[in-house]
C-alpha cells in the first residue's frame, strides 16, 4: 500500500460553510475554483464532500448518492475532479447514522468501502456520530481501515471521532491517516484558541502517514456558513491558519473559495507557513514555553539545518507582557558554541537579522509571528 499522507494533507471541505446545502455543481465550481486561483498550485490537492450527500436510506443495502443534488452520480464527478488534477473525497460514519441522520457505516464496512473504491474516492472523512454504546471504537476504525484497505484502491482514511477515547495513542495503529482530535471548530477566536490551546503539546506524534488534525480552517469565513458565528478579523484568521500550519495539522479549507476576499486568499495561499506543515522532514513542533496559557513559544526543526520559531499572543487586550522572548539553549544551542542564528519572517519572506544566544520581540494581542532561521556556524562567518 502506498504513504497516502506522506504530508499533512491539504484541500478543501464543503461542511465549515455550506452544511447540507451541497450539490454537484457547487462541488465542481469550487474544483475550479482551486485549480484557476491558485489553491492547486499551492498545495491543496483534495476536494471533499462532507454529511448529507446521500438518500436517507439505502437501496438493496447500498448508499446512495442523491439524484437531486448530484444527477451525474459519484463517479462522473470524480472523474471531473481527477480531470482537474486534484483529488476526491467523501464522508462517511462509524455509526448507525451519520451526524446528520443519514445511513452510517457501522456493520456496512466492506461494502461501503467497496462503493466508494468504484466511485474513485481518494479521501475518506470517518465521523463518529450514532456509534452504538455497546461497539468497540478502536475496533470499529480499524475495521473500516482494513475495508479500505481490501477495497482495491488507496484511500486516505480520516478518521475523525473528535478526540474521544485518546486517539493519539491508537489510531496510527488502526490505520488511520489523519485523526480528528478536538470537536468542531467555529468561526469565532474562542474556538480556535480552545483547540490550539488542547493541542500544543499533543503532537509529538506526528509523522509520515498519521496526523493529529485540528479541524478544518475558519480563515475568511468572517461569520458566513454553517458554522459561522461571529467572525474573525484579519490578524486573527493569520494566528489560527499559522497555528495549524507550524503543529502540522492537515490544511483543509472550510470558506466558500470563489468569495473569500484577498487578504484571506492570501493568508491561505502564504508560501512560508505552508513551507513550515508540508517540510520535508515531517517533523512536529515543540513547546518552549507557555506563558500562563497567553502566550506560546514554539519550534520545529526543518530541513537544510534550519529551525522555525513562533511567538503566539493569545491575548484579546493589550498588556505590558507583550514582550516574548527566547533562549538559543532552548533550542540546544549554547553560547559556547558560537553558532548565530539568520532570522527570516516566515509570513512575509523580509529578513530580520542575525542573532546570538537570545531573541525578543513584541507580539500583540491576537498576533503571531513565524521566524525562520537558518543557523550560521562560526568558521562559515
Amino acid at each position: 500500500m502506498a504513504v497516502l499522507a506522506q504530508k499533512p494533507p491539504m484541500g478543501w471541505n464543503s461542511w465549515n460553510t455550506f452544511g447540507a446545502h451541497i450539490n454537484e455543481q457547487l462541488i465542481m465550481e469550487m474544483a475550479d475554483t482551486m485549480v484557476a486561483e491558485g489553491y492547486k498550485e499551492a498545495g491543496y490537492e483534495y476536494v471533499i464532500i462532507d454529511d448529507c450527500w446521500s438518500l436517507k436510506e439505502r437501496v438493496d443495502g447500498k448508499l446512495v448518492a442523491d439524484p437531486e443534488l448530484f444527477p451525474h452520480g459519484m463517479k462522473a464527478l470524480a472523474d471531473y475532479i481527477h480531470g482537474k488534477g486534484l483529488k476526491f473525497g467523501m464522508y462517511s460514519c462509524a455509526g448507525t447514522k451519520t451526524c446528520a441522520g443519514y445511513p452510517g457505516s457501522y456493520g456496512h464496512e466492506a461494502e461501503d468501502a467497496k462503493q466508494f473504491a468504484q466511485w474513485d474516492v481518494d479521501y475518506l472523512k470517518y465521523d463518529f456520530c450514532y456509534f452504538p454504546v455497546c461497539a468497540d471504537a478502536k475496533n470499529a476504525y480499524l475495521t473500516m481501515a482494513m475495508a479500505l484497505r481490501s477495497s482495491g484502491k488507496d484511500i486516505l482514511f480520516a478518521a475523525c471521532n473528535w478526540g474521544k477515547y485518546d486517539p493519539s495513542g491508537w489510531m496510527r495503529s488502526r490505520g488511520a491517516h489523519t485523526y480528528r482530535s478536538t470537536g468542531d471548530i467555529f468561526d469565532v477566536p474562542k474556538s480556535y484558541k480552545d483547540i490550539f490551546k488542547s493541542q500544543v503539546e499533543n503532537i509529538e506524534g506526528n509523522a509520515p502517514d498519521c496526523y493529529n488534525d485540528m479541524d478544518m480552517l475558519i480563515t475568511g469565513m468572517h461569520g458566513s456558513g454553517n458554522v459561522g458565528l461571529n467572525g474573525c478579523i484579519d490578524q486573527q484568521y493569520l494566528q489560527h491558519f499559522a497555528m495549524w500550519s507550524f503543529l502540522g495539522s492537515p490544511l483543509i479549507m472550510g470558506a466558500d473559495l470563489r468569495k473569500i476576499d484577498k487578504t484571506n486568499k492570501d493568508i491561505l495561499l502564504n508560501k512560508g507557513l505552508i513551507a513550515i506543515n508540508q517540510d520535508e522532514e515531517y517533523r512536529p513542533a515543540f513547546l518552549v514555553d507557555n506563558m500562563g496559557d497567553k502566550r506560546y513559544i514554539l519550534a520545529k526543526l526543518l530541513s537544510g539545518n534550519r529551525i522555525a520559531l513562533a511567538f503566539f499572543n493569545l491575548e484579546y487586550e493589550s498588556d505590558y507582557l507583550n514582550t516574548m522572548e527566547i533562549s538559543f539553549c532552548d533550542l540546544g544551542i549554547h553560547s559556547g558554541t558560537g553558532i548565530k542564528m539568520k532570522f527570516t519572517n516566515a509570513v512575509t519572506g523580509e529578513s530580520i537579522g542575525v542573532y546570538q544566544d537570545a531573541f525578543s520581540t513584541q507580539v500583540l494581542p491576537d498576533e503571531c509571528k513565524i521566524i525562520i532561521a537558518e543557523m550560521i556556524l562560526p568558521e562559515k562567518e
